[in-house]
C-alpha cells in the first residue's frame, strides 16, 4: 500500500492495485461521520465502437447502452436487491453515467464493511434475461422523454449534438428511443465482460474509514472472484473536424422563458499547454467576464437582457474542449449579438485576474472539508489523466497573468453553435 499527500491540503491518500488490476484509492476523514464509496468503470457512453473482449472485429452497439447497463446491474438474480439491502442501514446507493465512466455509490455511517463487500459483489454479478431487458425499456423510455421535456437538459444534449460532427459525444448519454429497444441481454453483457473487468475499474472511498482494514476487506473479496485475462479495450478513433455541424438552430418547449445557449469548439492542440492549465484560464476568463459580479452581468440585469445568471460548463474530448454558454433571456437574438461582441474583447486587469486565482485557491482548500468533492476529484483525475493530480493547489498557484494573456489571445471563438430554445408555438 502507497501513500501519498495531496499537497497544500494535508490530506493523505492510500493507493492499492490488487493482483487483478482493480485500484484503490482512500482518503480517510475522521471529523466526519460519513463513508462515501464509488466503484468506476472507465466506460461511458462515447464507447459505442470498440472490439470487444473476446473478438478481433470492431463493432457498433446501441446508443444509450452503458446507461442501460447501469440501470441492469442493479437487478440480481437472488437475494436482496441493492436498494433494499443498503436502505436497511439507511445508507443512500446510486449511480451515474455520462460520457466517459459508470460509477456506482453508497454513502452512509452503518455496516460500512458489509456495504463494501455488497456494492464490489452486486456490481460484478450481472443478471440479464430476456424478460428483464424488456421490461427495462419501458422505464428508460419514460426516462429519455422525461429529460427531452427538460429545458436545461435539452438545452446541454442539443448544443453537443450541434456542435460535434464524427465524435459520439454528440449522442445523448441515455440515447434515443428507438436506439434502446435494439438493446438484447447478448449485447449487454458483450459490453460488460469488455468494460467491467477489474483492471479498467476503481475504488475511492473518503471518509470515516480505516485504510488498512477497507483494503483488507476488497482484497478478500476481490480474492474469491474469477476474471477472465484482460485485453486492452481497443476503441474507434474519430476524425472531428473544428468546424461545428450546425451554426444555428432552434427547437421549441414548454418554457416560460426562452433559453440562449453559445458553443464555441477549441483545438486543444492549438494551446500548447496542459489540459487542466487550459480549464482553469477559461473558467476564470468567464467568471470575470460574465460573473454574477461583472460589471457586464450587472449592466444586463439592469436592461433586464437577462432573466438568470450566465453559466458556463466545458465538455472535453481528446482533440477538443467546448465552452457552452447559458442563460434565460425575453431577447435571445439580442442577447446573441451583445455576448458574441464582449466575448471576444480581451479587457481584463491583472487586479481582476489576481481576485479569481485567489477565489480558485480558496475553492481547493474548501473541497478538503467535503469526503464528495474529494471523491469527485480522484475519480476525474482518473478518467482523464489516469493518475492523481497530487500538485493541483500548487499549480493553481503558478497561474500568471502574462501567460493568460498570451492564452486569451489565442482563442478563436469563429466556430460557434448558436442555440435558441423558444416557447412552443
Amino acid at each position: 500500500m502507497k501513500k501519498a499527500k495531496i499537497n497544500n491540503l494535508d490530506l493523505d491518500v492510500y493507493e492499492e492495485t490488487l493482483e487483478n488490476g482493480l485500484r484503490i484509492f482512500i482518503v480517510p476523514n475522521k471529523t466526519v461521520k460519513n463513508v462515501y464509496m464509488t466503484f468506476t468503470t472507465k466506460y461511458g457512453s462515447v464507447d459505442s465502437e470498440f472490439v470487444p473482449i473476446d473478438d478481433k472485429k470492431m463493432i457498433k452497439v446501441s446508443d444509450g447502452i452503458a446507461h442501460f447497463l447501469e440501470h441492469k446491474l442493479f437487478e440480481q438474480e437472488k437475494g436482496d436487491a441493492p436498494f433494499e439491502f443498503f436502505a436497511k442501514t439507511g445508507t443512500d446507493v446510486n449511480a451515474n453515467t455520462s460520457a466517459y465512466k459508470t460509477t456506482y455509490l453508497f454513502v452512509g455511517q452503518k455496516n460500512i464493511n458489509n456495504n463494501i463487500k455488497y456494492l464490489l459483489d452486486f456490481v460484478q454479478s450481472p443478471y440479464f434475461t430476456d424478460e428483464n431487458v424488456e421490461k427495462e425499456k419501458g422505464i428508460i423510455e419514460q426516462e429519455i422523454r422525461m429529460y427531452e421535456d427538460n429545458p436545461e437538459a435539452c438545452a446541454y444534449e442539443k448544443s453537443l449534438a450541434n456542435s460535434f460532427v464524427e465524435h459520439p459525444i454528440r449522442v445523448s448519454v441515455a440515447g434515443t428511443v428507438s436506439s434502446i429497444k435494439k438493446i438484447t441481454k447478448e449485447e449487454l453483457y458483450k459490453c460488460y465482460k469488455s468494460f467491467y473487468h477489474p483492471k479498467n475499474m476503481f475504488v475511492v472511498i473518503t471518509g470515516n474509514i480505516n485504510p488498512e482494514n477497507a483494503i483488507k476487506i476488497i482484497k478478500e473479496n476481490q480474492a474469491n472472484k474469477k476474471f477472465d485475462t484482460f485485453k486492452e479495450i481497443k476503441r474507434k478513433e474519430y476524425k472531428e473536424p473544428i468546424t461545428v455541424k450546425h451554426k444555428t438552430s432552434t427547437i421549441y418547449k414548454n418554457v416560460t422563458i426562452p433559453r440562449l445557449v453559445l458553443s464555441y469548439k477549441f483545438d486543444l492542440h492549438k494551446f500548447k499547454m496542459d489540459v487542466e492549465k487550459v480549464k482553469n484560464y477559461i473558467t476564470f476568463y468567464m467568471r470575470i467576464k460574465f460573473g454574477q459580479v461583472s460589471e457586464f452581468y450587472e449592466e444586463l440585469t439592469k436592461k433586464e437582457l437577462v432573466s438568470s445568471e450566465i453559466e458556463f460548463t466545458t465538455v472535453r474530448t481528446d482533440d477538443h474542449l467546448l465552452l457552452m454558454v447559458d442563460t434565460s433571456t425575453k431577447y435571445p437574438e439580442k442577447l446573441n449579438k451583445i455576448l458574441s461582441e464582449e466575448i471576444v474583447k480581451m479587457n481584463i486587469t491583472e487586479d481582476e485576474f489576481l481576485r479569481e486565482k485567489k477565489v480558485a485557491i480558496a475553492s481547493q482548500i474548501y473541497m478538503s472539508d467535503s469526503i464528495y468533492r474529494i471523491n469527485e476529484f480522484i475519480i476525474s483525475c482518473i478518467i482523464a489523466e489516469d493518475k492523481i493530480d497530487y500538485n493541483r493547489y500548487n499549480n493553481i498557484k503558478k497561474l500568471n497573468y502574462k501567460e493568460f494573456e498570451s492564452f486569451t489571445s489565442k482563442l478563436d471563438f469563429s466556430n460557434k453553435s448558436v442555440l435558441y430554445i423558444k416557447k412552443d408555438k
